[in-house]
């Protein structure tokens, strides 16, 4: 082969390089050129052929060659792999491609309707950190040190004192420290128990509680038609609201509290266990034990039973997005699935 012959080789090469539609073209335009039985292997094998005045110059062109050939293509094969050439060839005029709209979390759709219901009660949000003092999360709200809650089985003790909060009532008395009465606010946010999961627990949920404490008389009167409101305006217009005795060291008295049910109307049906009525959330009026560990915190009286009325109420936001919307399962809203979330769209 004389070297006019192998610029020419060299030249229709590289053409086939550039006019390869794909990667499995560029592969067999590699194969048959530097291929075990390639042309550039065989002409190699040949040079001894070649007359020695020519070959040095021969051999050089054949090295250009090989590094020109193998350059082109691995351009071509990285443009291949990013798309280069695709986006080379984009109509701009073409329609643009429709993505579905993407639809809140039930979760967060909780969260933002009630904070908005209660906003126009005059609550306000009040947040505070995951990661809370024993005093906070136990003693201020007048747990006592044998109370199962303080157990490890139960919740996730840190190190000093610190935990992860079991409840969002700790914001409660953050907020009593560094403010006087009147205090109304709501505290949505996550909290972490020892629980195992399964279709109704699980060991990192969302609570919302509310306080409001005044100098004038607040009553479980008060606590009842706010609670009403809200089941009302979450539930629909036919909600009702029912209290039932119960304890909690931080409210005295105590209730639970039950919404009538919004599938059956009160009727009795599967959603409710044919009782008309659904266990909603704990409340109560402030046990007068709170304000003293309140006072005993800021070092003052703000906060005098004898003169301060208050009542506190708290529910799970996953047990109130279950009910609204018909989830039988909690694991459903932490699994991410697509499938799930876009039905609320």
């Amino acid at each position: 082969m004389t070297l006019a012959e192998l610029d020419s080789q060299q030249a229709a090469s590289l053409a086939e390089v550039t006019a390869a539609a794909d990667a499995a073209a560029l592969e067999q335009v590699r194969i048959k050129y530097l291929g075990r039985n390639g042309l550039l292997p065989a002409i190699i094998k040949q040079m001894k052929e070649v007359p020695a005045a020519d070959r040095p110059e021969f051999g050089k062109r054949v090295q250009a060659w090989r590094a020109a050939l193998e350059s082109a293509l691995a351009e071509r094969v990285a443009d291949a792999a990013t798309g280069k050439k695709e986006r080379a060839a984009f109509d701009c005029t073409l329609p643009g491609r429709w993505f579905a709209p993407g639809a809140k979390h039930p979760v967060s759709r909780v969260i933002e309707e009630t904070a908005a219901i209660f906003g126009r009660l005059g609550f306000t949000v009040a947040d505070g950190p995951d990661i809370e003092t024993r005093f906070n999360n136990f003693t201020a709200l007048n747990t006592p040190a044998h109370h199962p809650s303080m157990d490890a089985s139960d919740t996730f003790w840190l190190t000093d004192d610190r935990l992860l909060r079991t409840q969002t009532s700790p914001v409660q008395i953050r907020v009593m420290t560094s403010h006087t009465p009147p205090v109304r606010i709501i505290t949505p946010g996550r909290t972490y128990r020892r629980d195992t999961t399964d279709a109704t627990h699980s060991a990192n949920f969302h609570q919302i509680e509310g306080l409001y404490v005044d100098t004038k008389p607040v009553s479980l009167a008060d606590l009842k038609s706010t609670l009403a409101y809200y089941a009302r305006e979450m539930m629909g217009a036919e909600a009702g609201v029912r209290f039932r005795p119960h304890f909690f060291p931080f409210t005295e008295p105590s209730v639970e509290v039950d919404f009538s049910c919004h599938v059956c109307g009160g009727k009795g049906c599967r959603v409710c266990k044919m009782s008309g009525w659904i266990e909603i959330a704990g409340a109560g009026m402030v046990d007068p034990r709170v304000y003293e560990h309140v006072n005993q915190a800021r070092g003052d009286h703000a906060y005098d039973p004898a003169t301060v009325y208050g009542y506190a109420f708290g529910f799970g936001v996953e047990r109130i997005a279950m009910v609204k919307y018909g989830i039988p399962d909690i694991r459903w809203l932490y699994e991410n699935d697509v499938r799930f979330l876009s039905q609320l769209a």
